[in-house]
This record gives structure tokens, C-alpha cells and sequence, in this order.
């Protein structure tokens, strides 16, 4: 009786592993590597150009400065995301510049920092959108630099990390608009660095990536803005199937999960990776379409996520994408 009922799961198990292959059975890990889909949208009116800074605004996104191979700029423009057209604000008051960093604070966007061709900077801006008016704000008090990571949250803004010229950072500082004051905050144990990308979940933000002495960090970190603490999360290379190190990406979020899309790495990238905040793990989505690139520029409302321009080598780009994580990868839109 053994025998036959061992024969019978034997020849049950080779039958399930016949029609698996002869139908082309695919895992559900396969099925999630073909979700996301980038769809084309209204190419840049301006010059194209990399290494900008901007915020989104509501339904509208916003980037200026940046360089294009022969100058560095203070143009300043919105992409309208409901009717897909840009439009040209007014120009950013500082001094030309690329690698500078953008956010927004209940409405407001700000620019600062950077790098001007000859010096790296501290000054920073607040644009109001209604008035299409910039303001001067305090200025940055410590060591100028470019290449760091700025967010707001919570009514504040936060800045940190990048290049002073010298050495990179791995200092953080806090921005409050009520008083056009900045102070230092302790607490980040993570390591110096510069391009790395940062991502805003509910009320945690998510930092990773980017490249020190050549070396491009695993360490992965999340920020809550509710208590001003710093918790390292599993490293990016955690998995051996994991290819999530860069520098000089963009992260965003949807639907509650966090995004890093293009960047560099011996090369510049398309790889596209899909952070779940409920169990530290990362999944790969389809690539980005267009062109491989670094310092492209992301605008994300929540429920809708853009990525566009940058460069690939010398290389400067225009193009603008949509990014549906949900869709099946379709090669024809």
C-alpha cells in the first residue's frame, strides 16, 4: 500500500513538473520583475541640462539651475503633471550653479548650495509659487558644499551630507522656516558621502546610496521626523541578488513604497528598485526606458511619479517619463 501511494505522488509531482515547462511557468518573482511601465511624456523646452534642483508643489513640479555641458544656469521652470506641459518661471536669483539641493515646506519650495565652476556654496531661496516670487533666506552656517540631500517634512527642512571641496560630510542639519534659522542635529551614524538619494515614506525618510573615495556605500538609513532619530535599516547589498549601489540617482515614493531609479555605477544606469518599507526588502522593476543616465531630476505627488533630463557621459538630456509601478511593461507606448 506504501509503494503505490509513493508511486502515485512520484508520478503527480513529474506530471505538475511537465505541463509547468511545457506551458513556460514563470515564478512569482519573474511575474514582479515585469510590473512598472514608463510612459513618455512632454520633453523639456528648455536646455537640456543635469545635476538640477527642484520640489513638486502640488500637482506641478519645479527645477531650475543645473548645467549643460557648456554653462551652469539659474532658468527656473514647472512641468504642470495633470496637463503635461512645462512653463518657464521666474529665474533663480543666486548665482548659476549645479549640484544644489531642493525641497518644499507646506508650499514653499527652496533652493541652495551647490557648486558654481569655481566654489562650492551655502546661500539659499525660498520660491512662492503663488507670486512666482524667490526670497533670500538664511544662509547655510557651516562648511559650503554640493552633491548633499535636503527634505522637508513636518513643517522643517532637513540638509546634509555632500562635498565641501575638500572632504566629504555626513553632518545634518535642521531648517525652520518661523524663525529663517538652522541647527545642528546629532545622531546620524552613517557614513560620509556625496549623490546619495533620499526618499519620504508617510512621516520617515529614507536614505541610501552614493559614492565616497570612489567607493559606493551600502549603508541604508531612515530618518523619523517625528523624533529627529536616525535607524539603520539593512544594508543595500544585504541580498546577493541586489544591485542597488550608485551615486547620483533619485528616489521617490508611491503608493507607500520607495523608488531609486537611474544613477551611476561603473557606468550610468536605467535599473529601476522597489523598497517595501514593511520588511526591509527591495524588489527590481522594469528599467527606466529612456537613455541610461546620472543627475536626472524626479517629481512625484503621491499618487503620480515623473523622471526626466540628466546626462549620459557628455550627453545631456531633455526627455521626461512617467513611471506607472503597477502596469505590465508594455514596449509599445
Amino acid at each position: 500500500m506504501m509503494k503505490e501511494i509513493k508511486y502515485h505522488l512520484h508520478k503527480a509531482a513529474f506530471l505538475g513538473i511537465m505541463i509547468c515547462t511545457l506551458s513556460s511557468c514563470s515564478s512569482d518573482d519573474d511575474d514582479d520583475e515585469d510590473l512598472g511601465n514608463w510612459v513618455d511624456r512632454s520633453v523639456f523646452d528648455g536646455s537640456p541640462r543635469s545635476g538640477t534642483a527642484g520640489f513638486t508643489i502640488g500637482n506641478n513640479g519645479y527645477m531650475g539651475v543645473g548645467y549643460d555641458g557648456d554653462d551652469y544656469l539659474t532658468s527656473f521652470w514647472s512641468y504642470d503633471i495633470d496637463g503635461d506641459y512645462w512653463s518657464q518661471k521666474a529665474d533663480f536669483p543666486g548665482s548659476a550653479r549645479n549640484a544644489a539641493v531642493g525641497f518644499e515646506i507646506d508650499g514653499t519650495g527652496y533652493i541652495g548650495s551647490g557648486y558654481d565652476g569655481l566654489n562650492e556654496l551655502a546661500d539659499f531661496y525660498a520660491y512662492n509659487a503663488g507670486s512666482n516670487s524667490w526670497t533670500e533666506i538664511a544662509s547655510f552656517p557651516s562648511t559650503p558644499r554640493r552633491s548633499a540631500v535636503a527634505f522637508g517634512i513636518n513643517g522643517n527642512g532637513y540638509f546634509g551630507t555632500g562635498y565641501d571641496g575638500d572632504n566629504d560630510r555626513k553632518d545634518f542639519w535642521k531648517y525652520d522656516p518661523t524663525t529663517d534659522t538652522w541647527s545642528e542635529l546629532v545622531g546620524f551614524g552613517g557614513d560620509k558621502r556625496r549623490s546619495a538619494t533620499t526618499f519620504t515614506i508617510g512621516d520617515e525618510v529614507y536614505l541610501g546610496t552614493g559614492v565616497s573615495n570612489g567607493i559606493y556605500l551600502d549603508d541604508f538609513w531612515v530618518f523619523d521626523s517625528s523624533t529627529e532619530s536616525w535607524t539603520k535599516k539593512l544594508d543595500l547589498d544585504e541580498e546577493d541578488d541586489y544591485s542597488i549601489l550608485r551615486s547620483n540617482a533619485v528616489g521617490f515614493a508611491l503608493n507607500g513604497y520607495g523608488y531609486i531609479a537611474c544613477g551611476t555605477s561603473s557606468g550610468t544606469l536605467t535599473t529601476v528598485w522597489q523598497y517595501d518599507p514593511s520588511d526591509d526588502t527591495w524588489e527590481t522593476r522594469t528599467s527606466f526606458e529612456g537613455t541610461s543616465r546620472q543627475d536626472p531630476i524626479a517629481f512625484a505627488n503621491g499618487t503620480r511619479a515623473f523622471v526626466g533630463l540628466g546626462r549620459t557621459s557628455s550627453l545631456y538630456l531633455d526627455d521626461l517619463y512617467e513611471f506607472y509601478p503597477l502596469d505590465e511593461y508594455d514596449d509599445e507606448d
